[in-house]
């Protein structure tokens, strides 16, 4: 039977130090759930303890994606940006590029349709990533 993945075994098994920062910079993160530049989770950090330093953030946010606990995405506009992994259920995105808003939505027809598609062409999928980019109804 397999362990759940967690930050802190993940550092243990690769013999990396766990220390308070990264644990914190970590829970906020994974806590958030949304998708976030390594800018923009920063500066939140810097709201709830001012000593944490970018390069901890940027390395943390790293080392989840190694980990397996987060993703790096890239929506067009420039910024990697790091979502939480959400182990139960796929999902796909809405991004406006004007102020880059990101909508997450799940529809079953799409992955039935995209099954159907694949199924046809004798293709075996293990993976996608559905991006639809546009204006959400505030820029618009």
């Amino acid at each position: 039977m397999s362990r759940e993945i967690t930050f802190g075994n993940y550092l243990q098994d690769k013999g990396l130090k766990g220390t308070q920062q990264r644990d914190e910079v970590a829970d906020l993160f994974l806590k958030a759930d949304r998708h976030f530049s390594v800018e923009e989770l920063y500066r939140r950090v810097q709201k709830s303890d001012p000593r944490i330093g970018f390069s901890t953030v940027y390395r943390t946010l790293k080392l989840l994606v190694e980990a397996g606990l987060a993703t790096e995405r890239q929506f067009g506009d420039g910024f990697t940006r790091f979502e939480p992994v959400h182990r139960e259920e796929h999902h796909d995105h809405l991004i406006c590029i004007k102020c880059g808003k990101i909508v997450e939505f799940k529809d079953d027809r799409i992955e039935e349709l995209q099954n159907g598609v694949a199924g046809k062409h004798n293709f075996r999928v293990t993976d996608h990533k559905l991006e639809l980019y546009g204006y959400c109804n505030r820029c618009e």
